[in-house]
């Protein structure tokens, strides 16, 4: 098995495009294997798997923990999603700066986003599945969102208004999250 990582915009957000072996009957790729994985520098400590099922025009997040600080490995297994990380560490030089990729059942990416960043996501498809290793316990205490449309990130969702929970509707801004003391849990370090 073979895997290849691209970067992005973003350096420490990455692509990862796993080997596939398709045939008539279908489909086989491995989307964690410990040794390759270190071999590229990404992390192999994952502590918890979700699973999210979205309609066309969900939007999702976008959401961080900063405590314990957590980072996730996302990907697509059915259908088409636009998955989405923005930098929300203090001080860093990316700091706002957002990344979105297209992945579907079909491309088969994940997408790499360490602690410190922001993660979301619309769905472009029927419906889509979004699977997700995480590096940290989820920690209701240690969570939080910023607003998904906040003017100084500037996303460019390839949809409209989406279709949003009152949570993720009534987010923070980047601004807000970067005043609050919180904030330096998640700040800049070259080590990341």
């Amino acid at each position: 098995m073979n895997l290849k990582v691209e970067s992005t915009r973003l350096p420490e957000v990455k692509l990862v495009v796993p080997d596939i072996f398709q045939d008539r009957r279908g489909f086989f790729m491995e989307t964690f294997r410990r040794d390759l994985f270190e071999s590229h520098g990404l992390p192999t400590d994952f502590v918890q798997d979700n699973h999210s099922r979205s309609t066309r025009g969900v939007i999702r997040g976008l959401h961080f923990q900063y405590s314990p600080p957590m980072g996730k490995l996302m990907r697509v297994s059915a259908g088409e999603a636009f998955l989405v990380a923005v930098d929300i560490r203090k001080e860093s030089p990316t700091v706002g700066r957002w990344v979105g990729i297209r992945a579907s059942a079909e491309n088969r990416v994940q997408v790499w986003a360490p602690a410190g960043f922001a993660r979301g996501f619309c769905v472009l498809s029927d419906h889509a599945d979004i699977q997700y290793k995480c590096t940290g316990i989820y920690n209701a205490a240690g969570e939080s969102g910023i607003r998904w449309n906040d003017s100084k990130i500037g996303i460019e969702w390839p949809i409209g208004e989406g279709i949003l929970s009152e949570k993720d509707r009534s987010a923070q801004s980047l601004t807000e999250w970067l005043a609050r003391p919180e904030a330096r849990q998640l700040a800049y370090s070259k080590e990341l």
